[in-house]
């Protein structure tokens, strides 16, 4: 018996990859699977794992960069399996361009997958679990990429988009008993494979798929609004946002004030920012030119 007996499942992005893994983890704990993906046939494939193992499973190929796909998607689950418990947002695309150079089409293209796909499918699947009434868990994917990554403004906005979707959800949905929490995974998967000049070792993606399994059992009820760095070898809270360091100015800081005691109050104080999160660089003033 696995902890997830008796549950059903939705799995956007599950025909490869780190979708892939949480299909398998989850049908591998009992779990009934619906198993998205835009390529019908890998979806069957992996359908057909799950099953073979012992397991149930369907194939979808439902749209889920549109409402009435999310809305398909989760209705498949209902009328395959009668139910729905858990729901694991994890379909995503990339469209790699410099901010200068990035079109609209790159730009919207990232988020509807991403940013729409994780609310519409988040809401049709909470809207289903309210019904039920017995609770359940949505499981989101965001990124480090949040933090800034070069060449990512379309991703890393849809990465943090979905951090703070997480956050509100997790408030909102708590009433009924149904979770709301993130992973950040780490793998190496045809995404990873378009960063351009990069020697990554393989990370095997199949590796953050238990937290996902454990975060839709009954026995992972006490998490919510929490988003996890996972794979390889850990799993790490990965903190929000906090208000850091600050200067007080007695009435208020006017521009006079900031020009005497800003730079002195928050020199080796800024933050560092982007994902690789080097030491701040630039104290000395940032000029044309650098960083070319």
């Amino acid at each position: 018996m696995g902890i997830l007996e008796g549950k059903a499942a939705v799995v956007t992005g599950g025909g490869r990859g780190i979708g892939r893994g949480h299909c398998i983890h989850l049908g591998r704990e009992g779990a009934a699977v619906v198993v998205n993906d835009v390529d019908a046939a890998e979806a069957q494939k992996v359908a057909g794992e799950i099953e073979a193992a012992g397991g149930r499973a369907v194939a979808s190929a439902d749209d889920i960069g549109t409402r009435k796909g999310c809305e398909a998607l989760v209705a498949r689950c209902v009328s395959e399996f009668g139910r729905l418990d858990a729901c694991v947002n994890n379909a995503g695309i990339v469209r790699d361009r410099t901010f200068l150079k990035m079109t609209d089409e790159e730009f919207d293209d990232v988020w509807r997958i991403h940013v729409k796909g994780t609310f519409w499918c988040a809401q049709a699947a909470a809207n289903r679990m309210k019904e039920q009434g017995t609770g359940g868990a949505i499981v989101n994917t965001t990124s480090g990429a949040h933090m800034g990554n070069f060449g990512q403004t379309n991703y890393a906005a849809a990465k943090g988009a979905i951090s703070s979707m997480t956050y509100t959800w997790a408030l909102e949905l708590a009433r009924f008993g149904i979770r709301v929490n993130a992973i950040g995974p780490r793998a190496t998967t045809r995404m990873t494979g378009t960063i351009p000049g990069k020697d990554i070792p393989f990370i095997d993606p199949l590796l953050n798929g238990p937290i996902v399994a454990y975060l839709c059992s009954d026995e992972g009820n006490w998490v919510t609004g929490q988003v996890f760095n996972t794979g390889m070898d850990s799993v790490a809270v990965m903190h929000q946002p906090r208000y850091g360091d600050a200067a007080f100015h007695e009435g208020g800081w006017t521009v006079e004030a900031l020009r005497a005691h800003f730079k002195k109050a928050f020199t080796n104080r800024l933050e560092p920012f982007g994902l690789a999160k080097q030491p701040y660089p630039y104290y000395a003033g940032l000029e044309p030119g650098e960083g070319r």
